[in-house]
């Protein structure tokens, strides 16, 4: 059975890691990203260096062993001529002396033989193991290469992120501006005073209009108060042409003269009908400048 502790603490981990990378900083994370690439390349650079290493200090190691056995080769044989020389001159002691000596040189040059090919062995090992850290470093040195390129691309990709991220936070707070409810908006303020421009017009029109058209229907009424008073004294002098000269004269005179009186008349009528009716104008002109300010209120 699962330890039920152990499962809740790597649930727990899971959840925390998950939590880190939603709300970690992208620039942050190709960063890491970064630094992990060059360490592995790092890493097999020295490996590589490291093996390469190997191999040249085998190379070093055949070189040595090599003139160690030319140099034994070299011992035994001249030990081998003294031998033979001291055999030639009868001195078998020195012989026997001499002989010991080349067995000597013959067995350290087996064993330097047997290390020069195990060496040997080791060697081509070493350059194979070599050749491939070679590789493998330089294709470590390219796959490094296309990464930063891609991270480059990704930082650019990044900061356009970013600036997108800014721009629309930036749309979204100008649309969550709302105007002042306290404080009267333009439209509302340009339509009140349009609205009250509008009401002391019409009541302004509605004013002179009345008016000027009483006083129109006043000033034609005299016109043909006169008009016909003199109509009639046209008549009264023409209905006179079968009397006497004098007489004519008179009574036109008279008739004129009496003409000439009505008209005064008439006018005194009109002119007294014209300030009786120019008083209810006047109350109605009043009337309309006083309903006119109460509107503008």
């Amino acid at each position: 059975m699962a330890n039920p502790f152990s499962k809740g603490w790597k649930y727990l981990m899971a959840s925390f890691d998950t939590k880190i990378d939603e709300n970690a900083d992208p620039k942050v994370q190709i960063q890491q990203a970064t630094d992990a690439a060059k360490r592995q390349h790092q890493q097999i650079t020295e490996q590589a260096a490291a093996v390469i290493g190997n191999k040249k200090q085998l190379e070093m190691k055949l070189d040595r062993l090599l003139k160690s056995q030319q140099e034994h080769q070299d011992q035994a044989r001249t030990a081998i001529h003294a031998a033979d020389k001291a055999v030639a001159d009868g001195n078998q002691a020195k012989a026997q002396e001499y002989n010991n000596t080349a067995e000597i040189f013959a067995s350290q040059l087996v064993a330097v033989e047997q290390q020069l090919e195990e060496t040997k062995q080791l060697h081509a090992q070493a350059s194979q193991n070599a050749e491939q850290a070679q590789r493998q470093q330089k294709e470590s040195e390219l796959r490094l290469k296309e990464q930063l390129a891609q991270i480059d691309q990704l930082r650019a990709q990044a900061d356009q992120a970013a600036m997108q991220e800014t721009t629309t936070r930036a749309m979204d707070s100008m649309q969550e501006l709302r105007p002042d409810a306290d404080v009267p908006t333009l439209d509302a303020v340009r339509e009140k005073i349009e609205r009250r421009y509008a009401d002391a017009l019409g009541a302004q029109e509605l004013t002179q209009n009345s008016v000027h058209d009483r006083m129109t229907e006043i000033a034609a009424a005299g016109t043909d108060m006169k008009a016909s008073a003199r109509l009639a004294e046209i008549r009264a002098a023409l209905s006179s042409d079968g009397g006497q000269g004098g007489r004519e004269l008179t009574e036109g005179t008279d008739s004129a003269e009496g003409a000439a009186e009505k008209p005064e008349l008439v006018e005194a009528e009109t002119v007294e009908t014209e300030t009786e009716q120019e008083a209810p104008a006047a109350d109605m002109k009043d009337k309309t400048a006083g309903e006119a300010g109460a509107t503008e209120k």
